[in-house]
């Protein structure tokens, strides 16, 4: 099996903190991306949830971009949500980056270890290159 780590630098998390973990890890077609919260450079972004989801899929997206998938490898996505009232808000931004290609998902509401209103990851996968 072959196994491909990227941003294994870390990146940088809320105060500068450096992040022990890759952004994602691919194993055979297989994409494992790590929980995106609505940052940029460090900082969550200010707003509702509607433009933290957004931000939050277009870091997802970018990951995935990355590592040469799109949306419509996406597989399954695991999404947090502070609170349950925002579920049909962050339905709707969903629907806009994955509603031609849905993937299967689960969504729960908890605690954010980040001050922020979501956190979403996924599992993407393509047929391995020769």
């Amino acid at each position: 099996m072959s196994i491909k780590r990227y941003g294994t630098e870390g990146g940088k998390g809320t105060g500068g903190q450096d992040l022990p973990f890759a952004r994602a890890v691919e194993a055979d077609g297989w994409l494992y991306v790590s929980g995106q919260v609505p940052m940029i450079n460090g900082e969550v972004v200010a707003g509702n949830i509607i433009a933290q989801s957004e931000q939050a899929i277009q870091n997802l997206l970018a990951i995935l971009s990355e590592a040469g998938y799109g949306s419509e490898h996406v597989v399954r996505c695991g999404v947090w949500l502070e609170d349950p009232r925002d579920f049909s808000s962050f339905n709707a931004v969903f629907r806009k980056h994955f509603g031609e290609h849905p993937p299967a998902r689960a969504c729960i509401v908890s605690s954010m270890v980040v001050d922020c209103k979501v956190e979403i990851d996924c599992v993407a996968y393509k047929t391995p290159s020769s």
